[in-house]
């Protein structure tokens, strides 16, 4: 938790007077330090993850025109593709990825879900310098847990251009119930469309001044970047701040979609990664119902539904069985009244118009308290040695979003102990949801011991989990909404050296 200050008490006299000067010298309690992201502690941390072969990639960060599927625009992406080329590797063994940077200004690369090595982390100037233009990096580091990750920069809005990729990590030792995998990845897209990231910033900062849309029955409305009057049943009364003029799936436009081919019969692991700036997905597949076997990477108690709320940053895995035809998959923005799609083709027939909507959208859709975690990972249950309440502050009027009402509060880490069980309190009293994202860790969901490292929390609730305190290092919590967390709705947890 957060240090306090002490002051000390002096009781007078001459006998006490050393006592006194000395208590004079050392007036507020000294600061912890913290386990430094180069240290020992974070190199023995990762020796015990047993790194096995090395995997070697090289990520070119590019400045280039790409194809959405008949609309070209200029953008940042890794590869100049939208998604980059995924990295695929097998539980325990080690990436060594070179990251080159042509961008025009700095950039990292962060490793979202993977309990990774501090230093490889990709925060810039909390885990490492920023990578200048011309200059390359390499990141090295174990993948101790398989599952669905991905890959984007932690440096400014970079995010919300094309630079994401999926991180697939396999499990030689899992059992497949499946015949063929699709990785679909979800985006929100403005850039080189109706402006950039950094346009769409600047303008948010302004606020909105007392213009207060939450509550009010306006419909939507844009002005410029920013969104007003976006409502979902699920999200409340204001489920996204940003105008968005396309949504696309795996980079590509509803006119012109990725299709997906397979025999009638087959069944497929879908892998979903939310890879948005300000936008959570509901989606589904005509014709077809989902069961849900991972979320953000680990294995749960599989359950079906008819939909499934991809928040940003969030990931989950489910198994279809095919039928015969053509079939929409379709990721609904949620609130915002607009689509991205891909289609599945088994067979002959017509492809669903662009704007169609499957049933399965306004059908069954799945909840965080419906679902468990496998019993190969839940975690033992355990009383929290210590709880860290994080109050989600700010609003749309000033734009000021925070923690327990400090922006960018990334040099005065939250103190934990190793081997401790953390719980932190998410604490949301506004209008506004937040997908709340905890580096280096995967954190269980008071209650049902779900095992996620980005969560929703909803307006006006409250949202508890516990992790293991096993990862050495300075560690981001943050807002997975873009614009939230760049406004400031980040911190630092740090462990105590």
């Amino acid at each position: 938790m957060r240090a306090f200050t002490r002051r000390s008490m002096l009781r007078g006299g001459a006998v006490a007077l050393p006592f006194a000067a000395l208590a004079a010298c050392t007036d507020e309690k000294p600061k912890p330090t913290f386990v430094e992201p180069g240290s020992d502690r974070v190199a023995e941390a990762e020796a015990a993850r047993s790194p096995g072969a090395l995997r070697e990639f090289q990520i070119n960060a590019v400045a280039s025109e790409v194809d959405l599927g008949g609309l070209v625009v200029p953008t940042w992406s890794y590869g100049g593709q939208i998604p980059g080329a995924p990295i695929r590797v097998a539980k325990g063994e080690q990436v060594k990825a070179t990251l080159v940077n042509e961008l025009p200004e700095a950039t990292t690369v962060h490793w979202h879900g993977l309990q990774l090595r501090c230093d490889a982390d990709g925060v810039p100037d909390v885990t490492q310098a920023p990578i200048a233009p011309g200059q390359s990096f390499t990141y090295q580091f174990t993948a101790p847990d398989a599952g669905t990750y991905w890959f984007h920069p932690h440096t400014g809005t970079q995010l919300d251009r094309g630079l994401y990729a999926p991180l697939i990590v396999e499990d030689p030792d899992e059992t497949a119930d499946w015949d063929l995998e699709w990785t679909v990845v979800l985006d929100d897209w403005m850039d080189g469309v109706t402006g950039t990231p950094d346009e769409v910033l600047d303008q948010l900062k302004a606020g909105m001044g007392s213009m207060d849309h939450g509550g009010m029955d306006m419909g939507l409305m844009t002005d410029g970047h920013m969104l007003m009057g976006a409502r979902s049943d699920i999200l409340g009364d204001d489920s996204g701040d940003v105008y968005y003029p396309h949504h696309l799936v795996n980079g590509r436009l509803p006119a012109d979609p990725e299709v997906f081919e397979a025999d009638p019969g087959a069944r497929v692991r879908l892998r979903f990664i939310n890879a948005g700036g300000d936008t959570a997905y509901r989606a589904a597949l005509s014709g077809h119902r989902l069961t849900v076997t991972h979320t953000d990477g680990f294995p749960c108690v599989p359950v079906e539904a008819d939909a499934i709320l991809i928040g940003m940053g969030e990931r989950y895995d489910v198994v279809v069985t095919l039928e015969d035809g053509v079939f929409a998959l379709v990721a609904e923005a949620e609130g915002k009244q607009m689509r991205g799609r891909a289609l599945v083709r088994t067979g002959t027939g017509e492809a669903p118009a662009a704007d169609f909507a499957p049933a399965e959208l306004s059908g069954h859709v799945l909840t965080y308290d419906e679902l468990a975690p496998a019993e190969s990972v839940a975690l033992e249950t355990r009383e929290p040695d210590r709880t860290i309440d994080l109050e989600l502050t700010g609003s749309m009027d000033e734009y000021d979003w925070a923690f327990n009402g400090t922006p960018h509060d990334l040099d005065n880490p939250y103190a934990i102990e190793e081997d401790e069980r953390v719980r932190l309190r998410f604490v949301n009293d506004g209008h506004m949801w937040h997908p709340m994202h905890l580096h280096g860790h995967t954190f269980a969901l008071a209650g049902t011991g779900l095992r996620k490292d980005t969560a929703i929390v909803l307006p006006g609730q409250t949202l508890e989990v516990d992790f293991d305190a096993v990862n050495p290092g300075r560690w981001m919590v943050h807002c997975h909404n873009l614009y939230h967390g760049e406004a400031g709705m980040m911190a630092v947890i740090g462990y105590r050296d």
